[in-house]
């Protein structure tokens, strides 16, 4: 399997190629499993570039007016926007190790902060408040919950005793268990789409997410959706991308009819039986993809995609910063500046033709964000951005 055709199947399965683009932002997160929503604004532009035609005011109708994409914090402990069928998936086969992470530095952190020595108790109790809070309400914001119950206006002390300590009320550390729960879920947002505040909710008054089916069944959902998107690859980026031990890993492969391939640096990988066809090249493309982007973030193994660019458009953790791709790969980034211009660095020749493509869609994309201001939100700039911005 040459890096060839993996940009090929890139182009087509994302839907980033002509004649292979999704009709809709729902249609744009199943093409990629779901869209990264740690930061908003990556959802949004992340769906416009997979959904031509589509509007910021689509993907907001697609969450908080229809709800057929909902947030939810499930691979990696990673906010993802996954079509509403898919919820209920994500949370089983993956928020379930989050949640029980979460719960516990929870109660680590109020034995530390000094709240309680008894943490299970006392969180069952700050939960019980919390959950009727928001059934009274409907929605509310982090800090009006925190300030309907005096367990819930407690404070926590984070990164203690570093240059990041912080406090956060329990209320705030105690939503994040739940959603990863599944029993509360993040509504709309405060501000514009590109703000990182959100009111909460609940399935009940929000959307339900349905039966939750076994760990086991929804892993090898979540792995067929994923190989079915990003394949061939080998089984440490399925590993990698849902966060996931070893063994559930290979358990969802298992559960999977798959053949061996063998990737372009001889590398074992998998892909599914019935996709072993030969996919031929896409016509000519280019994107701007955002920060986080699905298709940058989507492999542990990226170098078929990225190449010798990872210093230049990721940052020292591994988070992708905004890409520029031709045909597959990544040949670039961006930046918006101050005053509200998209603007590029090209790190490859890409020939006459591609880059006055990448000129219009920064010109396009200029246009499209308007008085919205991009920050690089969960992330840290790249050295790409850096320079653009100076």
């Amino acid at each position: 399997m040459t890096a060839e055709e993996r940009r090929a199947r890139l182009g087509r399965r994302h839907a980033l190629a002509p004649g292979h683009a999704a009709a809709d932002p729902v249609g744009a997160a199943r093409a990629v499993v779901a869209l990264h929503s740690t930061d908003p604004a990556s959802t949004v532009l992340s769906a416009l570039a997979r959904a031509p035609g589509t509007t910021a005011a689509d993907v907001e109708r697609a969450l908080y007016d229809d709800r057929d994409l909902l947030r939810v914090l499930a691979m990696r402990r990673t906010l993802f926007a996954v079509p509403h069928d898919l919820a209920a998936t994500a949370l089983a086969a993956a928020g379930d190790t989050v949640a029980a992470q979460q719960r516990r530095l929870l109660h680590q952190l109020l034995v530390a902060s000094g709240v309680t020595d008894a943490p299970e108790p006392w969180v069952a109790r700050a939960e019980r408040a919390l959950l009727d809070a928001l059934a009274s309400a409907g929605e509310a914001t982090a800090p009006e919950l925190a300030a309907a119950d005096a367990l819930l206006a407690q404070r926590v002390t984070l990164e203690r005793g570093t240059r990041y300590e912080t406090t956060q009320s329990v209320a705030s550390r105690l939503l994040t268990v739940l959603s990863a729960e599944g029993r509360v879920l993040r509504g709309r947002q405060v501000g514009g789409w590109a703000t990182p505040q959100f009111r909460w909710t609940t399935p009940q008054h929000w959307r339900d997410l349905g039966p939750a089916p076994a760990t086991a069944d929804a892993a090898a959902v979540l792995a067929e959706r994923w190989l079915r998107a990003y394949g061939p690859a080998r089984p440490a980026d399925l590993q990698w991308w849902a966060g996931w031990t070893v063994a559930r890993t290979r358990a969802a492969l298992a559960a999977l009819d798959t053949v061996d391939v063998v990737l372009e640096d001889g590398a074992p990988g998998l892909l599914l039986a019935d996709d072993a066809d030969a996919v031929a090249p896409p016509d000519p493309w280019v994107a701007l993809l955002p920060a986080l982007d699905p298709t940058a973030m989507g492999w542990k193994h990226r170098d078929p995609f990225l190449g010798a660019h990872r210093e230049q458009v990721y940052d020292r953790n591994g988070n992708a910063g905004p890409t520029v791709w031709v045909d597959g790969r990544v040949v670039g980034g961006w930046v918006q500046r101050a005053d509200g211009e998209v603007v590029v660095e090209l790190l490859d020749d890409v020939g006459r033709e591609a880059a006055e493509a990448v000129t219009e869609r920064a010109a396009a994309l200029t246009a499209s964000l308007g008085d919205v201001r991009l920050a690089a939100r969960a992330r840290g700039w790249t050295a790409v951005e850096r320079r653009l911005r100076a």
